[in-house]
């Protein structure tokens, strides 16, 4: 019954954000509605039935901090695109450590307590 309701709330959430993708403009930011926020949501919903409000929290603050640290890496990745025009897979690799980096640090400085 579990894996129904996972499969049921994902693809509810999943078409909402894709509905909502298509109604933004520029079109470039509907796949940013499309993926993250869906799975995101449908964890939280299912771990709040099964966890309690506390637990929630806890894993909310984490997808927090995950994502400033991808937008920490983003932001270094398009900036270094634009103004050295790299290859964008390698550039995107190499700066890899910059998301690592910003993760451990909003862990070790927000997120350990």
């Amino acid at each position: 019954m579990d894996m129904m309701l996972r499969f049921l709330i994902g693809g509810i959430v999943v078409s909402v954000f894709s509905i909502l993708g298509d109604v933004v403009k520029p079109e470039s930011l509907g796949g940013v509605f499309a993926a993250a926020p869906t799975i995101a949501l449908a964890t939280l919903g299912l771990t709040m039935h099964k966890h309690g409000g506390v637990y929630v929290a806890t894993e909310a603050r984490s997808m927090v901090a995950g994502a400033i640290a991808f937008f920490a890496y983003a932001c270094v990745v398009s900036f270094v695109l634009m103004r050295r025009r790299p290859k964008a897979l390698t550039t995107a690799i190499a700066l890899l450590p910059i998301w690592f980096a910003t993760a451990a640090g909003l862990w070790a400085l927000w997120l350990r307590r």
